[in-house]
C-alpha cells in the first residue's frame, strides 16, 4: 500500500513540476487552472494522509504556515558585483572598444538583453533541489529571503530533468507586473489600506517580508540572468546557458539576443527600445554582455563590477493625471496610432499633455478609457506613454474605446497586419499618409530639404502641388503656384527650391532612409549603401543576399525586397531615377578592386588583425562580408577555432585563406 502511495505521490509531483514548467517558463499551458488545482488538491490530500511522505521540494510546500522571526544573512559564494552603469551610447561604444582590446584578435559575441527593474536575488540548487534564496545585500552577504521564494511560481522548487548540476546558482529580477499591481491596488482600495506606488516598490518591500503568505498573494515573478557559483553545468557561453537553465524549470529573460558585432547589437538595442511599451514589467535599461564565458572569466572584474558587462540606462519619470480623450492619427506606413490627450502634466520638467498609446491592442491590454486616471511615463529618449490605469481611481462604468475601422482621414476600409498588432490605411494615396511621408523624406536626417516645414508640407499636399516624392523636384515649374501659396513670397520660394535641388545629390543611404521603407531607419539605409553601392546593385540583390548581410536579418530584407519589386515601391524609384536624383553611395576609398564582387566571411581567433580591420580590409579592396557562409561565399577567412562555419566552408569547396594567405592576396594586387 506504500509503495504504491509513494509512487502516486511522485507521480502528482512530477505533473505539477511538468505543468508548472509549460506555465512559467513556456506559457503555453495544457491544462486549465481548475484541472491544474484538482492536481494540488490530490496531491495534498495525499500528503496530509501520510504526512511521513512529505518533502521539502513538494510543491504543496510552496506556502509556508507560520512567518518567520527574522531574516537570518547568509555569505554569497560568489560575490554578486553591480554592473558599470551609463546613460551614454558614447560610453558604452568605448566600454566596447577596451573590451576588444583586452580580447585583441578575437571574435565576440555581444548579448543584449533588457534590464528588468525589480528586485535581485540568487536562488541556490543543489542536487536539483531549491536550498537558499537570498537577496543581493552588500554584494557579499544577502539576507535569507528562502521562505518567499519558494512561493513564487517561477521558481522551481526541484529542478526538472536527469543529469542536473551538483550545484546550480543562478540570479536574476523578482518583479512585479503593471497589471498584477492594477489588481492589488484594486484590493488595497477595497480593504481601506494603502496603496502602492510602482512595481519595483512592492517587489522589493515583499521578498523581505516575514510572513510567505503575503509574499504568495502577490504574484511575483522572477526572470533570470546571471550565474554564480556553479558545479556542473554544461553551457560554455550565456545563451546557451539560458537554454539549459529553461530546460531545468527554471525562467530564463526573455527577448535576449547575441550579435557578432557591437554595431549590430546597438542597432537592435534601439529596435528593443522602441518596443518597450509592449512589455507588462518594468525595463530601467538594457544590458550588453560579452557572450562567451571563457572570454568573461580573462576580462575579469574590477572591485566593483565585472568587465564583461555594462547597462545602458535611462532616467524615468512617472506622473499621475486624467485621460481625457483618446485620437487617432494616420503616420507614414499607413499605421493607425491612438493618441491621448492628457490633464497637462510636469514630466522632466516638461508640461506633458499628449502620450502615445500605440495600438489597438495595447489600449485593450491596459484596459484605457476615456475618464480614466492613467500612470505617464516619460525615459530618457522614449516619447510619453501610459504604463497602466489607475482602475482604483474609476469612477462609474466607462465606456469602451472602439478602435475605428475606416480611415479618419480618407475613410477607406482599415486592415490588420497579418500576424501584427497594428492597424493600418491601405490606401496609399491617402492624404495623411502621404502628408507625413513627405514631412520625413524632407527631414534632416533623411533628404534635409531646407525650408519644407510642416505648416508647408500641409499646404503643398492639400493645394494638390505634391502627391509623391518625385513631385517636388517639378515644383521648379510649377513657381507660379508656390507663390500663390499662403505666405509664400519670392524670396521663400527661390530658398525652397534651392533646398529640393540641393537634395538630390544627397546619396542612396539618405534616399533609401528617405523613402519611409517599413523596418530602415537611418543605420539600416547606412548599411545597405555600404554593402551594395546602388540601387540597381540592391534591386539585382535576393531576399537571401539582403538577409546574409550583417545587421539585417530577414524581416528587413523581406521589407526592403518587396518596397523594391512591388508597383508602388518600383514606381517611386523609377520616378526618382529619370529626375536625376542621386542612386549610389558615396565611394569608400579603394586601395585596389582585386575582391571586386567577391564575398568574404570572416571566423575564428584572428592575431593579426581585429575582426573590424579585417573587414574594413576587405572592402578596401572592393570585397562584401557576409556574417554566416554559403554557395555564395567565395572565400573564408578564418583563424584559430574556426568551429562550424570552416566545416561548412570546406563541404561547399569554398576558399580557406589564412591571415597570411589573404595578407598575400592584397600585396599582389596592382595599385589602384
Amino acid at each position: 500500500m506504500t509503495a504504491s502511495v509513494e509512487q502516486r505521490i511522485e507521480e502528482l509531483r512530477k505533473q505539477i513540476r511538468h505543468h508548472d514548467r509549460l506555465y512559467y517558463v513556456e506559457a503555453s499551458p495544457e491544462i486549465s487552472d481548475t484541472e491544474y488545482d484538482r492536481l494540488l488538491y490530490a496531491l495534498e490530500e495525499l500528503e496530509r494522509e501520510h504526512p511521513n511522505l512529505i518533502a521539502p521540494d513538494s510543491p504543496t510546500q510552496r506556502v509556508g504556515e507560520q512567518p518567520v522571526d527574522h531574516l537570518p544573512e547568509a555569505a554569497h559564494r560568489l560575490p554578486m558585483l553591480s554592473i558599470e552603469n551609463t546613460y551614454s551610447i558614447e560610453e558604452v561604444q568605448r566600454w566596447a572598444d577596451r573590451t576588444i582590446k583586452s580580447l585583441e584578435g578575437e571574435g565576440i559575441e555581444w548579448v543584449v538583453e533588457l534590464k528588468i527593474d525589480g528586485a535581485a536575488v540568487s536562488l541556490i540548487y543543489e542536487n536539483g533541489v531549491l536550498v537558499q534564496g537570498l537577496t543581493r545585500g552588500d554584494g557579499t552577504t544577502g539576507s535569507d529571503i528562502t521562505h518567499n521564494v519558494r512561493t513564487i511560481g517561477d521558481v522551481p522548487l526541484r529542478l526538472v530533468g536527469d543529469n542536473l548540476p551538483t550545484v546550480l546558482e543562478v540570479r536574476g529580477e523578482i518583479f512585479m507586473t503593471n497589471s498584477t499591481l492594477v489588481a492589488l491596488n484594486q484590493r488595497q482600495q477595497d480593504s481601506g489600506e494603502s496603496l502602492f506606488a510602482n512595481p519595483r516598490n512592492v517587489a522589493s518591500g515583499t521578498i523581505t517580508m516575514l510572513d510567505p503568505r503575503v509574499c504568495a498573494e502577490r504574484g511575483l515573478r522572477m526572470f533570470c540572468h546571471g550565474t554564480g557559483h556553479c558545479e556542473g553545468i554544461k553551457a560554455t557561453n550565456y545563451i546557451e546557458f539560458l537554454t539549459e537553465i529553461g530546460g531545468y524549470g527554471l525562467r530564463p529573460t526573455p527577448h535576449v539576443a547575441a550579435f557578432p558585432t557591437i554595431d549590430a547589437a546597438m542597432v537592435h538595442a534601439e529596435s528593443v527600445i522602441e518596443q518597450l511599451h509592449e512589455l507588462d514589467f518594468e525595463v530601467d535599461g538594457l544590458v550588453i554582455k560579452v557572450n562567451n564565458f571563457d572570454q568573461r572569466d580573462r576580462l575579469g572584474n574590477t572591485s566593483k563590477s565585472p568587465r564583461w558587462v555594462i547597462a545602458y540606462k535611462w532616467e524615468k519619470w512617472e506622473a499621475t493625471t486624467r485621460l481625457n480623450e483618446i485620437i487617432v492619427q494616420v503616420g507614414k506606413t499607413g499605421a493607425i496610432t491612438p493618441v491621448a490627450n492628457l490633464e497637462p502634466v510636469e514630466l522632466d520638467r516638461t508640461i506633458v499633455s499628449r502620450a502615445s498609446l500605440h495600438n489597438a491592442d495595447e489600449v485593450r491590454r491596459k484596459d484605457v478609457r476615456v475618464g480614466d486616471v492613467v500612470v505617464v511615463e516619460k525615459a530618457g529618449r522614449i516619447i510619453p506613454h501610459i504604463v497602466r490605469v489607475e482602475q482604483h481611481e474609476r469612477k462609474g462604468d466607462l465606456p469602451v474605446f472602439e478602435f475605428p475601422t475606416r480611415c479618419p482621414e480618407c475613410e477607406t476600409e482599415l486592415v490588420q497586419d497579418e500576424g501584427g498588432v497594428y492597424i493600418r490605411c491601405p490606401n496609399l494615396a491617402c492624404p495623411a499618409q502621404v502628408k507625413e511621408r513627405i514631412r520625413y523624406f524632407a527631414s534632416r536626417k533623411a533628404m534635409d530639404i531646407e525650408g519644407l516645414g510642416d505648416k508647408l508640407v500641409d499646404q503643398l499636399v492639400s493645394g494638390e502641388l505634391v502627391a509623391t516624392y518625385g513631385d517636388l523636384y517639378r515644383l521648379k515649374d510649377r513657381k507660379d503656384d508656390l507663390l500663390a501659396l499662403e505666405r509664400m513670397g519670392e524670396k521663400s520660394a527661390d530658398n525652397l527650391l534651392a533646398g529640393i535641388e540641393a537634395s538630390r545629390d544627397r546619396g542612396l543611404a539618405s534616399l533609401l532612409n528617405a523613402l519611409s521603407i517599413r523596418h530602415v531607419g537611418t543605420t539600416v539605409a547606412s548599411v545597405l549603401a555600404i554593402q551594395f553601392s546602388s540601387i540597381e546593385s540592391l534591386e539585382a540583390a535576393s531576399v537571401e543576399e539582403l538577409a546574409d548581410v550583417n545587421e539585417i536579418g530577414g524581416i528587413i530584407a523581406e521589407s526592403v525586397h518587396s518596397f523594391l519589386h512591388d508597383e508602388y515601391g518600383s514606381e517611386i524609384i523609377d520616378d526618382l531615377r529619370s529626375l536625376g536624383i542621386k542612386m549610389e553611395a558615396e565611394q569608400p576609398w579603394l586601395a585596389s578592386d582585386i575582391f571586386a564582387g567577391s564575398s568574404f566571411v570572416v571566423t575564428g581567433k584572428l592575431i593579426k588583425y581585429t575582426r573590424d580591420e579585417i573587414q574594413d580590409l576587405i572592402r578596401q579592396h572592393g570585397g562584401k562580408v557576409s556574417s554566416s557562409v554559403s554557395a555564395k561565399t567565395d572565400y573564408l577567412v578564418a583563424g584559430e577555432k574556426a568551429g562550424s562555419k570552416l566545416a561548412k566552408a570546406e563541404k561547399l569547396g569554398i576558399q580557406v585563406l589564412t591571415e597570411d594567405q589573404f595578407e598575400a592576396l592584397i600585396k599582389s594586387a596592382p595599385p589602384s
